[in-house]
Parts: C-alpha cells; structure tokens; sequence
C-alpha cells in the first residue's frame, strides 16, 4: 500500500501484533512455557500483498494463505521478502503441485493423494516442502483431516516421500464447543506421532479466538487472521 492511508494502516497493523504478542505471553506465563516455543503466522486471506509487506516490515514473516489462487499470485508479488509461506486451508488434489512451487509449509495433508501431488510438485520445483498431517477432531463435513487412526500411516508416508519432510500435526477446533477437549486430543495424537518421528514437533493449533487454550495445550504453531489484520475483506488488490 502506498499513499495517505500506507501509514494508518501499518499502525493498525502494528497494534494488532502487539495485542496478538501480549496474549501470547500471559498464555505462556499461564501454561509455563516459553515464548520463544511459539510461532505466529499471520493469515493473510482476502487480504493484500501491501499488508504482507506492512507485516514483514513490523517483523512478522510467518505467513499464511487458505486458496492457491489468491496465494500464488501474492507469494509471486512479495518474492524480494524473506518469508515464509504456510498453505493451511484444504488443498484440492489438482492444485497439490502447484501449491508445492511456492509453499514453505503446508499444514492440511489429510490424504495419500495429496502426498503424492504435493512430493510431484516439490521434486520438480527442486524443493523441500515441509507437510503436516491435518487432524479430524470432530466429524464436521467439509473441514478436512484424517481420523487419529489414520495419521501414523500418513505420516509415514509423507516422511517416505521424495521432496517431503514430515513436520507434525494440524488441527481446527471444532465449531461452537470448548476448544479445550479437542486440542488436548491432539497433543496426545503429536505425541504419539512423535515416537516414530521424533523430528515431527510441530502442533499447529489456535486462531484468533482460541489460541490461548491452543497454547496450554502445546502448540507451536498458531494461525492467526483476524486479530491482527481485522475483519475479512472482500476483495484483495
């Protein structure tokens, strides 16, 4: 963004990680933890590329993206920053290569088919994709994830795959119930996880509305949108 509304809008920014940064802490402090045990990554969905620039500039360069088609030309667009890019919405079989040309991190691999595209996409490109398994933690239609029973094999799968790397597991809480239950379901499936796999570390948990619940329960990874940029917008520019 440039002009008279670039310097509003990297103060709103600015308190936005500010905000987002102090309740980290006293989730921290609350769970014992360090913050340096904690990643943000800022989702920047439906919004633009002038705000990945604004975020890079205050020193967030974790950033995350739902849709390979507002992604890739936004990843294209920011390609002189040092980020890191994380894929964390459903991925669709066919964009699984594509989205392996420009993603650092994708965190929604809930099915051998999305393995077998996304370790296509990384050895062609002549990347290193780092992949998490996505974990179902309630039976809700359309959110994406395989059952806890299913996540051994897969990762193993992904950690066998040529241009993959296994990171861990990624969860949604399950909508309008206590995140709590849920998320402690899954620092057990991590946990087990990373018996096989002891590099697998990452537990990619807790947005804007539950991160310090995310946080007691050891996640490493939060994927955060709205309390740092502000409601959705409709159209990216």
């Amino acid at each position: 963004m440039t002009g008279p509304d670039a310097p509003e809008r990297r103060a709103e920014i600015a308190e936005g990680i500010a905000a987002v940064r102090a309740r980290i802490a006293a989730a921290c402090a609350a769970a014992g933890r360090d913050e340096g045990e904690i990643t943000l990554i800022a989702v920047t969905k439906t919004f633009p590329a002038s705000d990945v620039r604004l975020l890079a500039g205050l020193g967030l360069t974790e950033v995350g993206e739902n849709r390979d088609q507002e992604a890739r030309p936004k990843a294209a667009d920011c390609a002189d920053l040092p980020l890191t890019w994380h894929f964390v919405g459903r991925l669709q079989t066919n964009k699984a290569r594509a989205v392996a040309g420009y993603a650092d991190v994708v965190h929604s691999v809930d099915r051998s088919r999305l393995v077998t595209g996304l370790s296509d996409g990384a050895v062609r490109a002549g990347r290193t994709l780092r992949c998490l398994v996505q974990v179902s933690l309630d039976e809700a239609e359309g959110r994406g994830g395989a059952a806890p029973g299913a996540v051994p094999g897969l990762a193993d799968e992904i950690a066998g795959a040529a241009g993959l790397e296994l990171g861990g597991v990624m969860a949604v809480a399950p909508l309008g119930a206590d995140p709590l239950p849920a998320f402690t379901r899954l620092a057990g499936v991590a946990d087990e996880l990373r018996r096989n796999h002891p590099g697998a570390s990452i537990v990619s948990a807790g947005m804007s509305g539950d991160l310090e619940q995310a946080i007691a329960c050891g996640a490493t990874h939060l994927r955060v949108g709205t309390a740092l940029l502000g409601g959705r917008r409709a159209i990216v520019r």
